[in-house]
């Protein structure tokens, strides 16, 4: 039994986490001004998975404004947390290791030192030009919102990033050193001279003003005050990736993050206590820079530099994969008892559909692959654990709107009937949640009918005729025309509003 067990493990050690393996696990030790993070990925090549995640707040670039060095405690204690994730990257037998430095090793008199010291333990340390930091983020940013058009602000501890993105492309960049651990410094010297040093940055710069674009938030002090932005509104979701606030949103906040306790601060889920001292100047710099770049709005983006690099290193064939779709099918593979069956319950109801516009086809795309993510779940709690896979998952390239109604489609078809789910009212409008519960329910009849595998769907066909909800049975498959498909079929036009027919032995 032992031996046994010990090939098992073996085995196991060598799978990726996926259904779809990359060919090898990867990993990124990110060295940043602020903190020294590892990420370690898994799964799909366009939309890899976390295996683990870790972050030290070294703080290397702390006292780079006012010494051009990283001081010798954060260099120790940035170097003890790369050794630590150089020897876990061994342990979980990472095939590819990726390790960057950005402003603070770039920019510190004593940068050289670190990067020799990191060799001697094993560590090939990439320093990252600005542009090369700029790049990355926007290409993180398009990894997550595909189809994003206007300018990337990254902000880290050193410096900040811009960039333009359009049509899947990075166009003009530029590195500002006005990284959340300069900023003091030059707000100290009075209200008005970072706004004087970010015109004049840009300017020297020569960046091409461009009004009424949105700008793409990207870093951890920035997304801290989007969690901030969002305790304050009550905003239903708890997920900061593609969160949406007016660009004037910045300026109000400097007043209110400004006269909030500290401790309070702390208490908003999803924020680090190390982000809180930065909140403040976070906001200033924001505020200063949409209203010089004129930007019509705010939206975060939780993928950056990080996800950037992955996704800067794929062929184009598979970067222009839906990152949705890619993560819906394969949590759905991971979770389901037929492979390939959401693929082919998305063919068999689409002809009820038609009329989708091209945005609602993948999300109804997307709950089709998921069809079957809820079948281990207690009978009472399904529909729950439908919407909270829809809701809550770790999905990118979709907006709170589209999550509620993924989230409704699953909470209908896993049983929830024609009701609307609790609190996704306030997530998108009651004619997109109507038309989710319409393909909840249409899922629903599939898996009932073909007892969740394909045969049965080829052999089938839904559709709708002059108003009548028609379900047609091949000849030698009208004993799959039972009691409760009838029911289910029956449901499903009452919520259409028509009535129904099941044909038993159609030619």
């Amino acid at each position: 039994m032992n031996s046994m067990l010990s090939r098992v493990r073996d085995v196991a050690q060598n799978m990726a986490t996926s259904p779809q393996p990359t060919t090898g696990r990867t990993a990124i030790i990110d060295i940043g001004s602020n903190s020294v993070r590892l990420v370690v990925y898994d799964g799909p090549r366009r939309i890899p998975f976390i295996l683990f995640n870790e972050k030290v707040m070294a703080g290397l670039g702390a006292a780079l404004a006012r010494t051009g060095r990283i001081e010798a405690e954060p260099m120790e204690r940035g170097l003890r947390a790369a050794g630590r994730f150089a020897h876990l990257c061994r342990e979980m037998k990472v095939a590819d290791i990726r390790c960057v430095a950005t402003a603070a090793v770039r920019d510190a008199t004593n940068g050289p030192e670190f990067i020799a010291r990191a060799a001697a333990m094993g560590l090939t340390v990439e320093l990252l030009s600005g542009r090369q930091e700029a790049v990355g983020a926007a290409m993180g940013v398009l990894s997550g919102i595909p189809h994003a058009d206007g300018i990337v602000g990254d902000l880290g501890g050193g410096s900040l990033e811009l960039a333009r993105i359009r049509d899947g492309q990075v166009h003009e960049t530029i590195s500002l050193p006005l990284g959340v651990l300069r900023l003091p410094q030059i707000r100290a010297k009075g209200p008005r001279l970072l706004e004087r040093q970010v015109t004049k940055m840009l300017a020297k710069a020569g960046w091409r003003q461009e009004p009424d674009l949105p700008f793409y938030m990207v870093g951890g002090s920035w997304r801290a005050l989007a969690r901030f932005d969002m305790q304050l509104t009550q905003f239903p979701l708890p997920v900061v990736h593609q969160y949406d606030m007016p660009a004037t949103r910045a300026e109000q906040l400097i007043r209110i993050v400004s006269h909030v306790d500290r401790a309070r601060l702390k208490d908003i889920p999803g924020m680090s206590g190390s982000r809180v001292p930065t909140l403040t100047d976070a906001a200033a710099l924001l505020s200063v820079v949409v209203r010089q770049l004129r930007s019509s709005r705010l939206v975060v983006s939780a993928y950056g530099l990080r996800e950037g690099l992955l996704f800067e290193g794929l062929p184009p064939e598979i970067r222009a994969h839906d990152p949705l779709l890619v993560a819906a099918e394969a949590e759905g593979e991971a979770q389901s008892r037929f492979r390939g069956h959401g693929d082919r319950i998305e063919r068999w109801i689409a002809p009820l559909f038609a009329d989708d516009a091209a945005a609602a086809r993948r999300i109804r795309r997307a709950a089709c692959l998921l069809a079957d993510v809820g079948w281990r779940a207690n009978p009472d709690f399904r529909a729950e654990r439908g919407m909270e896979i829809a809701l809550h998952s770790n999905w990118v390239g979709i907006t709170a709107a589209e999550r509620a109604m993924l989230g409704q489609a699953l909470f209908s078809h896993f049983g929830g009937g024609t009701a609307i789910a609790p609190g996704l009212e306030q997530l998108a409008s009651p004619d997109a949640l109507r038309r989710a519960m319409l393909w909840g329910l249409a899922i629903r009849l599939a898996q009932r009918l073909s007892g969740g595998v394909e045969r049965p769907l080829t052999h089938t066909r839904l559709e709708l005729r002059d108003g009548l909800l028609v379900l047609a049975l091949d000849s030698d498959d009208v004993a799959l025309g039972g009691e409760v498909v009838e029911r289910r079929l029956r449901h499903l036009a009452q919520a259409l509003g028509v009535k129904y027919r099941l044909v038993r032995g159609m030619d």
